[in-house]
């Protein structure tokens, strides 16, 4: 049997196993640097990240604190309702009466159940039904039609609310009885015949553009207030009522309702740039007022929010306080102008 020679498993200077392990070796020492310093800088990323998300929630906590809202989920809510409000406005004037209906109907049901919250019974099912009906009562008949359901529907609240108090079996005093039956006609005299002239408005000849420009207004009354109080504000306008609410910030909103008012006078009415400055003044005044009887309406029934049915804004109400009275001044702008 042949010897096996000793020498012919060492590696000679032509060998390539060495170099190759050598290769290898550094291959796998690059790559697990290559690893670290990718580690490393996610690290670093996921560490610049946090401190960003910190320092944003911060902020949004600090500016939450002082304007009494979520801005970020306000901004989005705000977006989605306007795209719904405008683009049914726009495209066509009857899906605007399924769109009223649903912020007639749920924003009568919010206030209602806030009373009841508070210990005010408002019969919340035939109020919810005058609302809604009220929708297209005004839009198909008018003036006269919208104003018989209103006051043939306060006469059905009144009464559901009489029967329910034959029928229990623990009767409420007169006086309780009679601050239900006055709380259940505040609701259709504040939302219900409020909306009925949006919805009017929106029935007439270019009615619609009157809606979306005064509802255009309505927002620059906003964000002035807003941006303005936020920055500048320091003298109080109604502390008791709603302490966040400055003189600057209404100073802001009237500059700014002027600006919008003269360009959707201009762009979109077809009128003169004066009326412009008519608009902005007007829709301003109405717009604080609703803000402020608002506040006076959560105050009195010792809540923070209509309810929680929007995040960061509240509930419906707390939303269109604004627009609700000055629909009133817009409507009655279109009739003296087209009179």
């Amino acid at each position: 049997m042949p010897r096996r020679d000793e020498g012919a498993d060492r590696p000679t200077a032509d060998d390539p196993r060495p170099a190759a392990k050598g290769l290898r070796h550094d291959f796998d020492a690059r790559a697990r640097a290559a690893r670290d310093d990718f580690e490393a800088q996610l690290r670093q990323r996921r560490a610049s990240f946090d401190a960003r998300r910190a320092s944003f929630d911060a902020r949004n906590e600090a500016l939450t604190a002082r304007t009494g809202r979520n801005l970020p989920a306000a901004i989005a809510i705000a977006l989605a309702f306007a795209v719904v409000m405008l683009g049914s406005l726009l495209i066509q004037p009857p899906v605007f009466m399924i769109v009223a209906a649903f912020l007639t109907g749920f924003g009568v049901y919010e206030l209602a159940s806030a009373m009841r919250f508070a210990g005010r019974d408002v019969p919340r099912v035939p109020s919810v039904i005058v609302g809604v009906a009220m929708v297209p009562a005004a839009f198909l008949g008018g003036q006269v039609q919208a104003l018989f359901t209103i006051l043939g529907g306060i006469v059905l609240i009144t009464l559901w609310r009489l029967v329910e108090v034959a029928v229990a079996r623990q009767k409420p005093s007169p006086g309780n009885v009679a601050r239900d039956l006055t709380n259940g006609l505040f609701v259709q005299a504040y939302v219900t015949l409020l909306c009925a002239c949006v919805v009017l408005l929106s029935a007439l000849p270019e009615g619609n553009l009157w809606v979306v420009g005064f509802i255009l207004v309505v927002v620059a009354v906003d964000t002035g207030a807003y941006a303005t109080g936020l920055n500048l504000g320091k003298h109080p306008m109604a502390p008791r009522i709603s302490p966040k609410k400055t003189w600057e910030g209404f100073a802001g909103s009237v500059a700014a309702s002027i600006v919008m008012g003269i360009l959707v006078s201009w762009l979109m009415l077809g009128m003169p740039w004066w009326f412009g400055i008519i608009l902005g003044v007007l829709i301003s005044g109405s717009a604080t007022l609703g803000d402020l009887t608002e506040s006076m309406i959560k105050r009195d029934l010792g809540i923070k929010d209509i309810s929680s049915f929007l995040p960061g804004h509240g509930g419906l109400l707390d939303r269109i306080d604004s627009i609700l009275p000055s629909a009133a001044v817009a409507y009655v702008l279109y009739l003296i102008v087209n009179h």
